[in-house]
């Protein structure tokens, strides 16, 4: 009687212990988002939900969306285990092999960067930007984002992804237990975290996302085959 008694006392001790992870992947990262938008693709339909959290992100993409700015735009960069970018207006009539996401923009975006609230867990929708050297505050593109599919990772390689934040950081960002539970669970690319303005995550469509990432691309990492945003629409 008394080994079942221990048996059952670690049962729902690990139980606890089990819930109490989920709980904390599931409260890390919680957001608001009240507007959507929709993303048909020639490989099929990716929704996307735009956090309250960062305003001024959400109403300039939902403002392009309006305008028909993303309309017939290609996925000029992909890479596997990573992510998926667009947004280049030149890449609406490019030719075969063009070299593209180097387009001049009007303007730019001040860095909404929500860390650790907002990071970059598998479906993450964030803005492109010029790196540090050139653009130290951290702006945003105006029009170019990125939607992350990652990869899953283990303590160890978590571990590993902190070393290399501490220097492009200088300690400042860290890796939260809630934070790194969600890279375990779900997947992602923390490396970019507390670095990049993240303005929204898939709410549908993350296997689109996933085949687009698995495209095959050539040196600069452009797919081969033209994938199209045929046409972005606010649905909510």
């Amino acid at each position: 009687m008394m080994k079942k008694a221990i048996h059952r006392l670690f049962g729902l001790k690990a139980a606890l212990l089990s819930a109490a992870a989920c709980v904390a992947a599931v409260s890390a990262g919680a957001q608001t988002a009240t507007r959507e938008v929709l993303l048909e693709t020639t490989k099929g339909d990716i929704r996307i939900a735009l956090y309250d959290e960062t305003p001024r992100h959400r109403d300039n993409f939902i403002k392009l969306v309006e305008d028909g700015f993303y309309d017939g735009l290609l996925f000029h960069r992909v890479v596997y285990n990573f992510m998926i970018q667009s947004g280049d207006s030149a890449s609406r009539h490019a030719s075969p092999g063009q070299l593209l996401g180097g387009s001049p923009e009007g303007y730019k975006l001040p860095a909404e960067i929500r860390y650790p609230q907002l990071f970059h867990k598998r479906g993450a929708v964030a803005a492109a930007r010029e790196g540090d050297g050139a653009n130290p505050e951290r702006e945003s593109s105006a029009s170019q984002f990125y939607i992350v599919h990652g990869r899953r990772f283990n303590d160890a390689m978590l571990d590993d992804v902190q070393l290399r934040l501490d220097k492009q950081t200088g300690g400042v960002v860290k890796l939260t237990p809630e934070v790194r539970e969600v890279y375990k669970a779900r997947g992602g690319a923390p490396h970019l975290d507390g670095q990049y303005t993240v303005f929204g995550e898939v709410v549908g469509g993350l296997d689109v996302v996933k085949e687009i990432e698995w495209a095959d691309t050539d040196a600069n990492a452009r797919p081969k085959e033209d994938i199209r945003i045929i046409k972005a629409t606010v649905v909510k």
